[in-house]
């Protein structure tokens, strides 16, 4: 993997997750629900892992169709 996908996926992960976040976890931003930190972290993850194996699959594919 290079740099430029890495940044990539993190900033995929900080737009989405925070999206996220704000969807998944509401009530704990206005309300009086507790903020539950395992969900936001994993909300966060989530899309970093999705676009690094995305990015990763497509310069496989890249590869093997240019031999």
């Amino acid at each position: 993997m290079n740099r430029q996908i890495i940044k990539r996926a993190i900033l995929i992960a900080i737009v989405v997750g925070t999206l996220l976040n704000i969807i998944n976890q509401y009530d704990s931003f206005v309300g009086d629900s507790s903020f539950n930190w395992l969900k936001a972290i994993l909300t966060y993850c989530v899309p970093c892992c999705v676009s690094l194996f995305s990015s990763w699959l497509a310069v496989r594919d890249t590869k093997d169709n240019g031999q």
